[in-house]
């Protein structure tokens, strides 16, 4: 039976955009942003088996792992609401009972992007959604793209200014111009989503 991980709410003292955290076991630490914002994170560790992943929020697909990435990072969010960063030592140390104490520095920077006022930007009558389109994929000021790819899998992509910016996946994204349409390439181009200006900007 998997263990429940414990989770454990981050805020900031007045005037601060940063804190320091210690610990010695897996936690999730939650941290309020906006889409746009900057998330920053550093950890050291008494074990080199010690890790931590970032998941932005609404989803537990992982923007960056430290086990493959380092223990530092530094990226925009693509959505609002609670990000997570997850400090873990890796399965076979702990099946060895090894331990691990650490410090984790986050900091989050920067303004959040100003949601588009609903004057300008109505919903599609019953939906959440502000527009709608079909997207070809293979396997104002800002929008969050959610996109469902063929497998089921969902895809979230942060475009500012109508340029594509972040995604929710731990893979770099990949993003070229054609015509009217950004074409956003993820997995080593294995994954190809084509988003129209139109679906992004209005029009």
């Amino acid at each position: 039976m998997a263990t429940a991980i414990e989770s454990q709410r981050v805020t900031f003292r007045a005037g601060a955009d940063s804190t320091l955290l210690k610990g010695d076991l897996t936690v999730d630490y939650k941290l309020r942003a906006g889409a746009g914002q900057a998330l920053t994170v550093e950890l050291k560790c008494s074990n080199a088996q010690s890790y931590f992943n970032v998941m932005a929020a609404g989803t537990d697909t992982a923007l960056f792992i430290g086990s493959s990435s380092g223990n530092r990072f530094r990226g925009p969010l693509p959505s609002d609401g609670d990000v997570r960063v997850r400090v873990y030592l890796m399965r076979p140390a702990t099946r060895r009972t090894e331990t691990s104490t650490f410090s984790l520095k986050v900091g989050i920077s920067g303004a959040p992007l100003a949601p588009v006022p609903a004057s300008r930007d109505a919903l599609i009558p019953g939906t959440p959604y502000h527009a709608s389109a079909d997207v070809p994929c293979g396997s104002g000021n800002s929008a969050t793209v959610l996109v469902m790819n063929p497998e089921g899998q969902k895809r979230q992509f942060l475009f500012v200014k109508g340029k594509a910016v972040a995604s929710n996946q731990p893979e770099k994204l990949s993003v070229q111009r054609r015509g009217d349409v950004s074409v956003l390439l993820l997995r080593e181009n294995v994954e190809r989503y084509e988003i129209v200006d139109a679906l992004v900007v209005g029009g």
